[in-house]
């Protein structure tokens, strides 16, 4: 180990220190409740003009998707004249028979139509996977996927043996809990850019403890550690379906009786994160795609936000169509 390998591994140490002891974030009031189905809900997030449904990844809560006043994606949705409602996949307990496909057809579907109209879907991560899916299946406006994969063979070959490795030595346990708790669920992530968790924290050790910046990191590793376990059939299908067999790229994909495709037939936009190894730009599904110079997280929360805003407005505004 170098010496800027050990400074490393002491600045990491640091900010580990400094996350354990930091103050909780307070959480802010959840928003009203229009609709509930298996547990799951939309929230209504403000704005008026027609509605846009954003849907979270099943992995994480939906909190990144409004985590403070400065970087709320549904507050700037809110702004470009659009009435804003955010999906809460609520306990895994309700859903514990759902796969990722039953969770479309059985949940995701059921409140889209609740609403007076279709809305334009905004999926982040594996919701914008989902979000394509409802689209081949209900009336919409149009689907925006955010840092979405779709064609899971093209992970890194160590990526995808990684994930394969993990979900062998879950699996039985998992079928026996009956879902895939976080604790395993991060490991899989760490095993994507475990270099990268070790600089965050680094940074983390350098910030003022005060500061606007060393709350926002808490509240993210916060958001990453507080998701529910992913139902067993839905973690079969994330890792041994989608990972393993690459299901919605090979055109296999099927949800409620159909074959899912990338062109489900509305206007379909990929915002897609180019430093990101959660979804890779490669993985991202066929069609219109935009790469904005981010991380996966960093494109939602971080000083790359103006250039999503900037790309969902003109998309969301009539006048630019």
């Amino acid at each position: 180990m170098g010496e800027s390998d050990a400074q490393l591994a002491r600045d990491a140490l640091t900010g580990l220190r400094g996350y354990a002891n930091a103050p909780a974030v307070e959480r802010p009031q959840a928003r009203p409740e229009i609709a509930r189905v298996c547990g799951a809900t939309l929230r209504d997030h403000g704005g008026s003009g027609p509605p846009v449904v954003l849907v979270p990844s099943l992995i994480n809560p939906p909190r990144i998707l409004d985590l403070d006043a400065e970087v709320s994606l549904t507050d700037a949705i809110a702004a470009m004249g659009r009435r804003v409602l955010l999906l809460d996949w609520g306990k895994a307990s309700e859903r514990s028979q759902l796969g990722i496909g039953g969770h479309v057809e059985t949940v995701l579907l059921p409140l889209l139509d609740a609403i007076a109209e279709p809305a334009a879907l905004v999926g982040y991560c594996l919701g914008g996977t989902m979000a394509i899916a409802a689209a081949n299946l209900a009336p919409c406006e149009r689907v925006i996927t955010l840092a979405a994969p779709w064609h899971f063979s093209r992970y890194p070959e160590r990526s995808r043996a990684a994930l394969a490795d993990i979900w062998r030595s879950s699996k039985a346990a998992a079928a026996h809990l009956g879902a895939l708790p976080m604790e395993v669920l991060q490991g899989a992530f760490w095993s994507l850019d475990p270099e990268r968790t070790v600089a965050k924290f680094a940074e983390f050790g350098r910030l003022d403890p005060e500061s606007a910046k060393a709350r926002r990191f808490v509240a993210l590793e916060e958001w990453a550690n507080a998701g529910e376990p992913l139902p067993y059939p839905a973690a079969a299908d994330l890792l041994a379906g989608m990972f393993a067999q690459d299901l919605p790229g090979t055109g296999q994909w099927q949800v409620g009786g159909r074959t899912i495709s990338d062109d489900p037939g509305v206007p379909a936009t990929h915002l897609l994160a180019g430093h990101d190894v959660i979804a890779p730009p490669q993985t991202a599904p066929h069609g219109d795609c935009r790469t904005i110079a981010a991380g996966h997280v960093g494109m939602v929360v971080g000083s790359a936000r103006a250039q999503l805003h900037a790309q969902l407005a003109s998309i969301l505004d009539p006048a630019c169509r």
